[in-house]
């Protein structure tokens, strides 16, 4: 979306709005006549009334002037609610959009909330309403006060209107120059205000990452400079100013220099004095002050509603019916298929991925592109990275919860696309990282995947798990549990517990171990590798890699899969991961005997 698409987007709702318009120019004709006839009558006060030493009469033309200034009042507020008409229903329209985007790119496949939505919602659909009222405003109100303003002065005395309006145009025209400029930095500080914002989010969701890898330094310094880039966004603007200055310096003041200073002359030439203190109050009280408005209300407030309105067009397009094709050039694999693939068994393999391509917008960098990958029934994989680095999405697209741009997902042979929700349910069980817990018995909770399963293999799986404390705390199987007092920790082994028993051959455990203790969060993993299927695990701690068979790194623009000690020598991405766990096994696994 370019400043075209503003330009669009803002006549377009200003046609829509044709009759509000009407009336809010009616009342705006109203609202100058003080503009109109407030260097008229000053003058014939002066000249017809005190200096003819008809006091009265001065008087009598003062107070034309006064009516004249009370009923531009009265028109003023109808000016206002005429502005209502115009700006709320335009508000309305952008939240709307805001809304429906979100829900859109929410529940399209392979989307996901965006919490931005809820900053362009409060935030910015707001801006753009006060700062679009506000042009509105100050734009009708400089086309029509200076306007009423030039035409006062063209029937007192045309060479002095044509006197004023030769600074007023220069000072016009040194403004309209300066605008790309002042749009392009106003539109630098919010993107470096936006990417300020998504980098503390990130560092703040992915706190346990950069602990675990010792990232401290390297994530402040990244903060810090984004902080730095908006502080030299915000340096300019405010240097920016200086334009605005001039402007009104040029078309503001220095038409009252040229009057102040030709008077003497204007006077000589046969003008009157009213005639000339006329002519200031038009350019004062007129002029002037509308100059300042529209510079001030288009370089201050037009700025942040170019701007604000184009991140909102940008980021929130109208929803398409179906998704654009996949963009051209897309990352390459690589001419070697061997770090993602793996030789093919007799048997179908537990997962086969092929030629996957996955991107969140048709516009956007593919999370992955042209990727596959084999895991053969049994296995156990670990899969790490940076937070953001398209870890969870993998997992979705492995559990069919949302369908790959292209590519073919296999699970034991069965193709995951068009493939019921219940037959896949049969095949693959995933655990995420918000575990989800109901209310009511402990035992209901765990056999939710297996109902049949009796007591003694539910009793076998607790043990298995570790979770025989929790059970024993909770007063057994049989009691109730509400979900809101258990710990994040403890709802996460309760589903772990629950996709052990399941009969679903492979399990995806997608952080679902993050809350609890490294003791605990490896007794979880070593007896999901010792049941019977296959295991894939989305690690938060390197040390879940340390215990699979075979890892998968999201190493920049293409994963690599091979054991620890491969990937320690071929990938940077692994080696910083692991840090100073390189040559250290981990605590937990010595705790229990493991190593």
């Amino acid at each position: 979306m370019s400043r075209s698409g503003v330009r669009v987007t803002t006549w377009a709702a200003l046609r829509a709005r044709r009759r509000a318009l009407g009336r809010l120019a009616a009342w705006s004709v109203v609202e100058s006549l003080p503009a109109l006839l407030g260097g008229l009558l000053v003058a014939r006060a002066v000249d017809r009334g005190f200096l003819a030493g008809q006091f009265a009469t001065g008087l009598t033309w003062l107070g034309g002037l006064a009516v004249a200034v009370l009923v531009g009042a009265a028109a003023t507020g109808r000016v206002y609610r005429s502005l209502g008409a115009v700006v709320e229903p335009f508000r309305d329209e952008l939240a709307a959009r805001v809304v429906d985007a979100a829900l859109h790119d929410a529940t399209r496949a392979g989307g996901r909330p965006d919490s931005a939505a809820v900053a362009r919602l409060t935030h910015q659909v707001e801006v753009v309403r006060d700062t679009f009222g506000g042009l509105v405003l100050v734009v009708r109100g400089f086309l029509f006060t200076a306007g009423a303003a030039l035409l006062g002065l063209l029937a007192l005395a045309p060479p002095l209107a044509a006197a004023v309006a030769v600074p007023l145009v220069a000072g016009l025209a040194v403004f309209g120059a300066a605008l790309p400029a002042m749009v392009a930095h106003q539109r630098a500080q919010v993107t470096a205000g936006e990417e300020l914002g998504r980098s503390a989010a990130s560092a703040l969701a992915g706190h346990r990452d950069v602990v675990a890898c010792g990232a401290q330094d390297r994530v402040v310094a990244g903060v810090d400079r984004r902080v730095t880039a908006l502080a030299g966004a915000e340096r300019t603007l405010a240097r920016m100013a200086a334009l605005r200055s001039l402007s009104l310096g040029l078309g503001g003041w220095l038409p009252v220099a040229v009057l102040v200073l030709a008077a003497p002359w204007l006077v000589r030439q046969g003008l009157s004095t009213g005639a000339v203190l006329g002519a200031l109050v038009y350019v004062t009280t007129g002029l002037q002050p509308a100059l300042h408005a529209v510079v001030q209300g288009v370089g201050g407030g037009g700025l942040r509603y170019a701007v604000t309105l184009d991140r909102i067009l940008r980021t929130c397009p109208l929803p398409r019916s179906a998704p654009a094709p996949p963009a051209a050039g897309g990352t390459p694999a690589g001419p070697d298929p061997a770090p993602c693939s793996a030789v093919d068994a007799a048997a179908p393999p537990a997962i086969r991925l092929r030629g996957l391509t996955f991107r969140y917008g048709p516009h956007a960098r593919p999370v992955l592109a042209d990727f596959s990958l084999t895991v053969a029934t049994g296995e156990h994989l670990a899969v790490v990275g940076p937070s953001g680095a398209g870890k969870s999405t993998l997992a979705a697209l492995v559990a069919g919860l949302v369908p790959p741009e292209s590519g073919t997902v296999h699970l034991a042979g069965v193709p995951v696309a068009g493939t019921p929700p219940g037959a896949l349910a049969r095949l693959r069980v995933l655990v995420p990282q918000e575990a989800y817990v109901r209310s009511g018995s402990l035992a209901g909770n765990l056999r939710y995947l297996h109902p049949e399963a009796d007591q003694a293999t539910v009793a076998a799986a607790v043990d298995a798990l570790g979770a025989r404390p929790l059970v024993t705390r909770l007063g057994g199987l049989a009691a109730h549990i509400d979900p809101g007092a258990l710990s994040a920790g403890e709802r996460q082994l309760v589903a772990a517990v629950r996709a052990y028993l399941a009969p679903a051959p492979l399990v995806i455990l997608d952080e679902a171990t993050c809350h609890l203790d490294p003791t605990l969060e490896a007794t979880v993993e070593h007896a999901f590798a010792r049941r019977p299927g296959t295991l894939v695990v989305v690690a938060h701690r390197i040390s879940s890699a340390t215990r699979a068979r075979r890892v998968l790194v999201f190493d920049g623009d293409r994963p690599l899969v091979g054991s620890h000690d491969d990937l320690l020598r071929r990938s940077p991405a692994y080696r910083e991961l692991v840090g100073h766990w390189e040559d250290v096994a981990p605590a937990a696994d010595v705790a229990l005997g493991r190593v």
